[in-house]
């Protein structure tokens, strides 16, 4: 396990009866960056590289939805639920305000609370991510399904569907696999089977545009970074475009040469684009 990790315990809070639980980095004031993970992530796949360049400046929460990793309770059964479980959990801890983080389908979820919790909300960064279903909207191709359902060689699987088959996708692979799955790493940051074909069921639901923000997309006011790599095979990259165009005060990053997990292959330069998006927007926004 990373010793950013190990700093950094895993602590629970009681939401409606179920513990969710949490970790925190860096200095635990100011406005906080609470962080929405992906499909079948737990706190303990988020990048340590990503979260120790981002805690060097925010305070950084990162938690398991209801049913996920170390969370006890029921997945939610859409992505709607699970924003307002993320929603009740961001309260509990005694939040006001919050600048929100979301990958993949945590960025799903980000979007859904930043049209139904405004106030909560003050910045959101949306990366290797889409609106859902809809007029307009690139939906994932075979390739996907052909990974995700079945049981497959786990550096395959992320190489092919978050980086790419050329020398830096393979060495990016390799190096976040080796940042995430040390021989410390424990059990329970595995999310199940079961959970994960309840996420599965809720993402298939969301592009079908079940609960999807692609209609609403004008009516997030909040300032927006997007960001993506140049080829995201799961969440195709035209739907940052998308985003980018209809968000009125949205900005959009696109990195070369990669593809859905950007912020795993360049962790750095991601770092520095958020911290310095999130500076920006103290300052009175660009300049």
């Amino acid at each position: 396990m990373s010793s950013l990790y190990v700093a950094a315990p895993v602590r629970c809070v009681d939401v409606d009866g179920t513990q969710l639980a949490y970790r925190e980095f860096g200095e635990q004031s100011g406005v906080p960056l609470v962080l929405f993970s992906r499909f079948r992530g737990s706190i303990d796949d988020w990048d340590p590289a990503v979260i120790e360049l981002l805690s060097r400046e925010r305070h950084v929460v990162t938690f398991d939805n209801a049913g996920v990793g170390f969370s006890d309770g029921e997945v939610g059964a859409s992505i709607t639920e699970m924003a307002k479980t993320a929603v009740k959990f961001i309260k509990t801890l005694g939040t006001k305000k919050a600048d929100l983080l979301g990958f993949s389908m945590g960025g799903y979820i980000a979007q859904r609370i930043a049209l139904t919790e405004p106030e909560l909300v003050r910045n959101v960064i949306l990366v290797g991510t889409g609106p859902g279903g809809g007029d307009g909207a690139t939906y994932p191709g075979a390739d996907v399904e052909h990974w995700v359902n079945s049981v497959r060689d786990p550096e395959l699987t992320f190489q092919a569907l978050w980086f790419n088959k050329k020398p830096t996708g393979i060495a990016a692979t390799r190096a976040y696999l080796e940042r995430i799955y040390t021989p410390e790493r424990p059990e329970r940051a595995n999310v199940t089977a079961e959970a994960g074909a309840k996420l599965r069921a809720a993402i298939v639901d969301w592009w079908e545009g079940n609960g999807s923000t692609l209609p609403e997309l004008e009516n997030i006011q909040h300032p927006v970074l997007v960001v993506n790599g140049s080829n995201d095979v799961m969440v195709p990259t035209p739907n940052s475009f998308l985003m980018a165009q209809r968000i009125p005060n949205a900005q959009l990053i696109i990195y070369p040469d990669s593809g859905h997990a950007s912020l795993f292959q360049y962790p750095q330069t991601f770092s520095e684009h958020v911290l310095k998006f999130l500076r920006d927007q103290e300052s009175g926004g660009l300049k």
